[in-house]
């Protein structure tokens, strides 16, 4: 089985529990849907409601996840930036805790645009053991939108390039899918929990 996860979001250990600020504090819905599989590419789409805001959750999530998702979930042993800045055109590398019985041992990502003004990042995973015998490459497309209600709505298209003609079974998608939620759920929670970060 292969993770969808980016380096920005890595499966969630299960050392991660949500606190009771989770039932108060925060509403979260999800939607799932496979909306077009088309010679070896298969596209996603997600969407995530949270009251944290769109800024504190896509510094959470994008420039600031080298300091803030080790803090989230143990399973994540550190973030790096190993080329370029940061920005566009650079690579990120994350690695896993294998104490905290992770399945992977790192991946590799690559920026392939970050657009800080209207909260918008794209990004391909392009290396590690996540991708299994299945996948040549994910792509994804992120966009964190302002709720009405001051928290943010998260929109999330997901490009899974597969090797061959391999057709990546949903099954194995969907739950994968639902180990990186489990984390972008932790990480609303852990905002709520500390006021003071990403502000």
């Amino acid at each position: 089985m292969f993770s969808t996860t980016p380096p920005l979001y890595i499966p969630c250990s299960a050392a991660v529990s949500c606190t009771a600020l989770h039932f108060f504090s925060i509403v979260i819905h999800l939607t799932f849907q496979l909306f077009k599989v088309n010679m070896g590419i298969s596209n996603y789409f997600h969407e995530l409601k949270t009251n944290v805001s769109h800024k504190r959750l896509f510094k959470a999530l994008i420039t600031d996840n080298h300091d803030v998702l080790p803090k989230v979930s143990p399973s994540i042993k550190s973030i790096e930036t190993i080329e370029g800045d940061g920005g566009a055109g650079s690579v990120k590398k994350t690695n896993f805790s294998e104490s905290e019985g992770s399945h992977f041992k790192h991946m590799k990502t690559k920026v392939d645009s970050l657009d800080k003004e209207n909260y918008v990042a794209k990004f391909t995973l392009v290396e590690g053991d996540a991708l299994g015998d299945e996948l040549e490459k994910v792509c994804y497309d992120m966009k964190f939108e302002d709720s009405k209600d001051g928290g943010c709505v998260l929109k999330i298209t997901s490009e899974y390039h597969s090797k061959g003609d391999i057709v990546p079974k949903e099954e194995d998608i969907k739950a994968a899918q639902e180990h990186t939620m489990g984390l972008y759920k932790s990480c609303a929670d852990y905002l709520i929990a500390n006021p003071h970060v990403c502000v």
